[in-house]
């Protein structure tokens, strides 16, 4: 009796060991702060110490979509929760990565967005996965993976700030901006 129970207290612990190593790790985010490209002459920034916090919804940059495509370079869009290209985003992508490989000297900064829903954290870590997986499509595609950085903005650029599903639809998108 005392063999066998010394017998299972290294399974059990080998086991445990197998249980733990597998469980999921934390999602890697990559965030900054938005930096504007020009300051107005006659605004004055303000100081760290009096700065406004900028709201969590605004609309979007038509500046920084129309350098975009001006790049040849589009937008994809993603179902609810998910971070996997879609079957509508395959030509998309396949003519981004065209693209880039006819520009071999361009970089491009994947921009992983999220809707509204969820948590701030939450939307993070999926904006982060949606870049994610633009990237590897992009490297499977022949792209060199030290032309492409990966930023998550969550929810914090919307596109469109109305709570309709069709709102959400345009929100939920990897932007790819040529650098």
């Amino acid at each position: 009796m005392k063999s066998r129970s010394l017998f299972f207290v290294p399974v059990i612990l080998v086991l445990s060991m197998f249980v733990l190593w597998g469980c999921p790790k934390k999602a890697e985010v990559t965030t900054t702060q938005e930096t504007p490209k020009e300051a107005a002459p006659a605004a004055e920034a303000p100081k760290p110490e009096e700065a406004v916090p900028t709201p969590a919804i605004r609309e979007a940059q038509p500046e920084e979509r129309a350098e975009a495509k001006a790049a040849g370079l589009q937008p994809i869009h993603f179902d609810f929760d998910k971070s996997f290209i879609r079957d509508d985003a395959k030509p998309v992508m396949k003519a981004n990565a065209e693209w880039l490989k006819a520009n071999p000297k361009v970089k491009v900064k994947i921009e992983g967005n999220c809707d509204e829903r969820g948590t701030k954290e939450y939307n993070q870590a999926l904006g982060q996965r949606r870049a994610a997986s633009a990237k590897k499509y992009l490297t499977d595609m022949g792209v060199s993976g030290n032309r492409i950085s990966l930023i998550s903005y969550g929810k914090e650029k919307p596109i469109c700030t109305q709570s309709t599903e069709d709102c959400w639809q345009k929100n939920r998108r990897d932007d790819l901006v040529a650098e």
